[in-house]
């Protein structure tokens, strides 16, 4: 990629820049400003030309840069709609994420303010929404050098984040979801049970080759499931770098990327970051996702996330060997589902055409994980 097609992070807020559009995934930048002069006139000066960059990073929905450039200002917004080729559902649903952020920014949560949705796929080619575009550092890909310049601090900053990032978890399964929007955000009498099944289900339509391990998995995870936890807020996605942080790296900003979120069992949204936490210990390809930032000095270990969690929370973490097996299962069958869909062609994003040697990992390290208990 050409300096020319990459811009410098500088605290975009969304990790690791922006790019031109690619071959695919473009959006008609006229039919979305008349949209906007219609349904939210509020953002769209007279003069204003619609600019639109593309986010490099997110292996799912698509995301996008806006901005609403006049002779007075510059707005920056982002846009979210789903990708070609996928099924209706609600990881692709934006009205649903919309209104999920919606519920959220009232009670004070860190999410971006939502501004704006649209259900009409005739306007860019999907039904798509708007929100505010967040300032700050997101830790994906190598670490930032402010970071690590100064290694006799580096241990205590790392740890700090480690905290930030259980306390925030914490924070957010304690979101009252007894009444109002967020009450029929999902349904958590069999939660777990609906998960196993469900991952399984989407396991079997997604498989482009065989993968031993995963069908091991799959079913250690039906005959070892516990009992449901509890009933929370869970977001399904939580890991660093959906998280955009002060530059300090001191506090969270606002968290992102909520398509998977509802209502449901706490320990399963641990077991998912479990997943995307990188130990020093696991496979190099690990870290091809982005996230080896924690196996810097300092970063709690696994054990260390689900001790720091259960002090916080005060819940019973005795079974995170079954939470942590679920999570490399749950994110094996994501990276499958994004890559057969480079499989068939409806993507033309190199990354996705090595993730199948990432399932592969991760359902080796599930494998490994479950026969460990």
């Amino acid at each position: 990629m050409s300096p020319a097609q990459r811009r410098t992070p500088e605290g975009t807020g969304m990790g690791d820049g922006t790019i031109a559009i690619r071959p695919g995934e473009e959006i008609n930048g006229a039919a979305l400003r008349a949209w906007l002069s219609a349904a939210a006139p509020e953002l769209v000066s007279a003069d204003s030309r619609v600019e639109i960059r593309q986010y490099a990073a997110g292996f799912s929905n698509l995301t996008y840069e806006i901005t609403l450039r006049s002779a007075r200002s510059a707005r920056r917004l982002v846009l979210r709609r789903p990708p070609r080729g996928v099924a209706k559902g609600v990881a692709h649903d934006m009205g649903r994420e919309h209104g999920i952020l919606a519920a959220l920014h009232p009670l004070g949560i860190p999410v971006p303010r939502p501004l704006a949705s649209c259900d009409d796929p005739s306007v860019i080619g999907a039904p798509f929404y708007l929100m505010e575009h967040v300032e700050g550092p997101i830790l994906r890909g190598p670490p930032p050098a402010s970071l690590v310049a100064d290694r006799d601090a580096l241990p205590g900053r790392m740890a700090a984040l480690s905290r930030t990032f259980v306390e925030t978890l914490v924070a957010l399964h304690r979101v009252d979801v007894s009444h109002g929007p967020l009450a029929a955000f999902g349904r958590p009498d069999g939660y777990v049970e609906r998960q196993v099944q469900g991952w399984t289900r989407r396991w079997q339509a997604a498989r482009t080759h065989d993968v031993p391990d995963m069908d091991v998995v799959a079913a250690w995870l039906n005959t070892n499931r516990p009992a449901d936890a509890g009933a929370c807020l869970v977001h399904n996605d939580f890991k660093l770098d959906n998280l955009v942080l002060d530059p300090d790296l001191s506090s969270v900003r606002a968290i992102l990327d909520w398509e998977m979120a509802t209502v449901g069992d706490p320990l399963m949204d641990l077991g998912t970051s479990l997943a995307y936490w990188v130990e020093a210990g696991d496979a190099p390809i690990f870290r091809s996702m982005g996230l080896g930032i924690t196996v810097l000095p300092g970063a709690y270990t696994r054990r260390g996330l689900v001790e720091a969690y259960g002090t916080a929370s005060g819940r019973d973490i005795a079974a995170a060997p079954f939470y942590l097996t679920f999570g490399l299962f749950k994110v094996a069958v994501i990276a499958q589902q994004i890559h057969a869909r480079f499989v068939q062609g409806l993507t033309a994003d190199p990354r996705f055409s090595a993730l199948g040697q990432v399932v592969e990992a991760l359902a080796r390290q599930a494998a490994a994980t479950a026969a460990q208990g």
